[in-house]
């Protein structure tokens, strides 16, 4: 079992719901990350996404845009991402790491070494979202053999034909986008959500989790009502870029967990 496998057990042992944070790496310096990082498990995260800057990120809003430029003007790399893994991983052995972000440095870096430093980094899944079911052999199946959770989105617009694609080699969970477009775009409604996750929660036995729009507690309550956890981003990262300190970050940070773990899992 990977970490995330492990601690989607844990919370179906407690009946808690889990609650995702994502950052950008090296946003708005590589100090100042790390140490949000280091913080995000003593506030209630469960599973840390971390974002890899990325010169093209078509799928990011403004607020996730922005944060990567800020990361990359200030000398953020793929190396200095897994630096950055890595300096967290000292401190902590069980909280997941899920990188996300886009293809293009991976390739670069060569799939082979990219996996096996991502591993020795103390990285325990990716989402790429630019590579669809069609290209699994270029990293999903790789990162599997390398015990790496590969894990797949699915959006309003997946059908149940493509769903079955998306499925057939996804691990870890399953990450459910709430509405088309892009991150940071609108807020998110549960009793919108709720359908689909239940579709989806038919044709697999992994964890759905629901990401894009959520930026409050309340909707970080009610979204985790009906799904197995909820993912925030762009509410995180729109106060490290505002220029928050750490500790007001955090509590937002707190505020959201405690809201998404109070959801009950009614829809169990």
């Amino acid at each position: 079992m990977t970490r995330i496998d492990r601690t989607f057990e844990a919370l179906r042992l407690e009946g808690r719901d889990a609650f995702v944070a994502y950052i950008m790496a090296g946003d708005p310096n590589q100090d100042r990350a790390l140490e949000v990082m280091q913080g995000l498990p003593d506030a209630g995260v469960d599973i840390i996404e971390l974002g890899l800057p990325f010169t093209d990120p078509m799928a990011d809003g403004p607020t996730i845009q922005l944060a990567g430029q800020r990361a990359l003007d200030g000398g953020m790399t793929l190396e200095k991402t897994l630096n950055m893994a890595r300096a967290f991983r000292a401190g902590d052995d069980s909280t997941p790491i899920v990188l996300m972000g886009y293809y293009n440095p991976i390739y670069s870096r060569g799939v082979d070494r990219f996996l096996a430093e991502a591993r020795a980094a103390g990285v325990d899944g990716l989402i790429i979202v630019d590579l669809p079911p069609e290209e699994d052999d270029e990293l999903c199946i790789p990162a599997q053999k390398a015990g790496l959770n590969f894990i797949r989105l699915a959006t309003p617009t997946t059908d149940d034909k493509r769903l079955s694609k998306v499925l057939q080699n996804t691990s870890g969970f399953v990450y459910y986008v709430s509405m088309t477009g892009i991150t940071g775009a609108a807020e998110v409604q549960a009793d919108t959500v709720a359908p689909e996750v239940a579709r989806i929660s038919a044709s697999t036995d992994l964890p759905v989790i629901v990401g894009f729009g959520v930026k409050t507690p309340e909707a970080a309550a009610a979204v985790a009502s009906v799904a197995d956890g909820v993912v925030v981003g762009s509410a995180i990262v729109e106060r490290i870029g505002r220029g928050d300190a750490v500790p007001e970050v955090l509590n937002f940070v707190k505020s959201l967990a405690e809201a998404a773990h109070q959801g009950e899992q009614v829809h169990d």
